[in-house]
This record gives C-alpha cells, structure tokens and sequence, in this order.
C-alpha cells in the first residue's frame, strides 16, 4: 500500500466533489434563466493494478452530464414575442458573429431594428415569405433571417385572383331572349338572375366593388324515357359598381363598356361543375387583371347562395404581430386582416443531450449529439411554439440543495484521508529521529 497513493486518491476525490459542487452552484445560479437545462456530475473509478497482497488505491473522474431534453415549465407572458417550445427542438439564433446556433430561450423582444433579439442577444432566425410560401432547408441553415417585426407605414395588396363558392339553383327558369341576359347590358333582366357583390382592391389599396350576375342559358336535351335532365349551362357576367345606373329600378345598363368580365359555367346532371370555372375579370379602369375561380359552384336544388374571398389588401397600418404553433409570423392590420410575414424552423439532433453547451444559453451540435435536422413546428416529430409563453429552468432546487449537502459532506471526507495520510508521514519521518 502506497500512503503517497491514498493521499492522491483523496485529493481526485476532493477534485471530483469540487467538480460536483460546481454543477451544482451553476444549476443554482440558472434557476430563473429561461430555457435553462439543468447539469449533473457522473463519477466513474480509476482502478490501479495491485499485486498480492499490496492495495493500490486509485481514484475517481467525472463527466458532465445535461439534461437538454427534459422540458421545463412553461408560464404564459403577457408579450406575444414571448416563445416557448413544447416538445422537441430548438429555435435557430444567431449571434453577432453570425453563426447559427440552437437555443430553447424564447425570451424575444425587438431591438432598436425591429429584429426580434433574446436576453443573451441572439437573434431569432426564420424564412421569409416575400418569395411566396417558404419551404425548409433539412439539412442546414441556407435561406434564414432575422426576423423582422418592424411594420410602419401603410401597406396595399392588389388583387390578382379570387374565389368564388356557392349555390346556383337549378330550378332556375332559362330567359326568353338573349337580350336579357347580364351580358347584353339592358335593363330587361328577369327575376331568375341572381346577383352578389365582392370587394377588391387595386394598386393603391382603394376597395373597388364588382357586381356578379348569375343566369341560366340552356338545359341540356334528354332522349325519353329518361328523366328531364338537369345538366345546365350558366353565364355568369362581372361589372364595375361604380358603373351600374342610377335612379331607376335596375343597375343596367352599366356605362364604361359594360361587363369587365364574362365567362361560361357548365354542370352535369349530379350539379357538379364540369368546365373549368376560371374566368378573368379585366378592368381597364384599374389596370388589373383579377383572375376568378368559380370551380367551387354546385348547381343543386336549392336557393341560390355565394360568397367571395379575392386575395390584396386595402391600405391600412400594422397594428400587431402575431405568431401561431406553427411559427407563421403574421402583420395583423388595423382591418383585422393578416399577412404572413416569416415562418420560424425549428432544429433537433439525435442527442440533444450530447450538444455543446455555450455561453448565453445556445448549444452547437458536434460529432456526439448528431447533424442537425431542421423542420417546421408540428411536422416531423418537431413540438409546437407558444407564443406569449416562455419554458422556465428545469433544475429542480431542493435537489440541488441536496446535492450541495452531499458534496460538502464528501468533500470534508476525503480531506480526512488525505489529513490522515500526512499523519502517518509524519510518523513514519519521526521514526527516524
């Protein structure tokens, strides 16, 4: 037996509690940081060989250990900025260098340029949608940044295309003539012609009515003995508002050239639409071309019914940002219409536990953890993001207490072996005296 030996052995062990109480003292230190994950001291020996009957002690080392992907509490904020994660992943930051990095700390807020910078002042990565609908890049970080809330100003949409869905009743009566169809632009329409109006917007964000009538023109022929069919053909006929007549009875005939748009609707003996139902509304006052899609029209036996969705929007300022569970960043204006601003990606590995631990709460991923997997909230096993939430520490204090308790009782218990190891060199010395 090496007394020497023990006396190294109780200063690894000494070394080990100290490493111990450090995770502790760190865990302590977090306990109110959000996003924060929690780190732990793991012991393993280191064995000599002995021979004999002679013991060579050896000592003890320790590896820290995280615990990434535990989840931990999640409180509701009053900030719609604030962002949590429930479940797996992790929001993609970046740093003043410029470098990705991952991080569970939503704690968002605008900085002096409107991006979106955490308490570490990471900024807050996403995908744009001034290209359209984003789509994410799996296997990196290509095609993020930094989102942006900043929205003075006004902003207008155009309309370039719209929907149209409803009813057209199909016990509708064909008109005697074809001058009182809609198209014809005379004020001899019949009661059998249906109307509706949709709102669109033009360049400048100013609303522009159109008037849509709906008319039956022909039924198509069915040899006996079967039933009368109720295959049909219908025109519809688009006009300016601003254009219809006024101080009669009927808004025909429109002035400025009549109808701005006239298309072809046909449906089969189940009131299923068979053509196309795409027709093209072409103002010259505006300059625009909206196209319609009536696709979703049936032609069934019942009242006539119908609503219009165009896509633009009217001049109008941002009054909020909003973002949903999955991480769409919408402009909501003072209208109560919305725009999509950015999506925000969220980012795993395989062992989220094995990342590297950085200053300001963000982990990079390395050879252990895994490559690094991007995707969008809800999809790929990927959790949801909460706004107006933030995920609290998942350190569990009284057990750090605990430990702390333990480690200064371990501690002082390998300083007596070490203590004791002296005094048996001090005797051994004093034998020689």
């Amino acid at each position: 037996m090496s007394i020497f030996g023990s006396m190294k052995t109780a200063v690894s062990g000494m070394n080990a509690q100290a490493n111990r109480l450090s995770t502790v003292a760190d865990n302590i230190a977090n306990v109110n940081t959000t996003g924060y994950k929690a780190v732990s001291t793991s012991f393993s020996s280191l064995v000599l060989p002995s021979s004999g009957g002679n013991y060579n002690s050896g000592g003890v080392q320790t590896s820290v250990r995280q615990a990434v992907s535990d989840q931990g509490d999640i409180s509701y904020t009053t900030s719609t900025t604030d962002l949590a994660i429930s479940g797996d992943g992790f929001f993609i930051v970046q740093g003043p260098d410029g470098t990705p990095v991952l991080t569970r700390a939503g704690d968002f807020q605008k900085d002096d340029e409107g991006n979106l910078v955490n308490a570490a002042g990471f900024q807050l990565m996403g995908y744009s949608y001034d290209s359209g609908s984003p789509a994410v890049v799996v296997n990196g970080f290509d095609g993020l940044v930094p989102v942006n809330v900043n929205q003075d100003g006004l902003t207008a949409i155009a309309s370039t295309s719209g929907v149209f869905k409803g009813n057209l009743d199909s016990n509708a009566k064909i008109p005697v003539a074809p001058a009182t169809l809609p198209s014809a632009n005379a004020a001899t329409t019949t009661t059998d012609t249906k109307k509706v109006s949709m709102v669109a917007y033009d360049r400048l964000g100013n609303k522009v009515m159109y008037d849509f009538y709906f008319t039956k023109q022909s039924v198509a022929a069915a040899p006996p003995p079967a039933p009368p069919a109720t295959a049909a053909t219908w025109e519809v006929a688009m006009f300016r508002n601003a254009n219809a007549a006024v101080g009669g009875t009927t808004s025909f005939p429109y002035s400025a050239g009549g109808a701005v748009g006239t298309g072809t609707l046909t449906f089969d003996s189940n009131g299923k639409m068979t053509s196309s139902g795409a027709v093209n509304i072409t103002d010259g006052v505006t300059g625009q071309t909206i196209a319609m899609d009536f696709s979703g029209l049936t032609q069934l036996g019942a009242d006539f019914s119908g609503t219009g969705t165009p896509n633009g929007q009217a001049a109008t300022p941002v009054k909020d940002v909003t973002i949903d569970g999955d991480g769409i960043v919408y402009a909501k204006y003072e209208d109560g219409s919305t725009k999509p601003l950015y999506r925000i990606p969220l980012a795993n590995v395989a062992s989220p536990d094995k990342l590297t631990l950085m200053s300001g709460n963000v982990y990079s991923a390395n050879g252990q953890s895994g490559v690094t997997v991007t995707g969008f909230p809800q999809t790929n096993g990927l959790g949801t993001i909460k706004s107006g939430a933030l995920e609290g520490s998942n350190v569990d204090l009284a057990g750090e207490l605990t430990e702390m308790i333990e480690s200064q009782r371990s501690y002082t218990a390998n300083s007596k072996v070490f203590q004791t190891g002296s005094d048996i060199m001090d005797v051994l010395v004093n034998l020689k005296r």
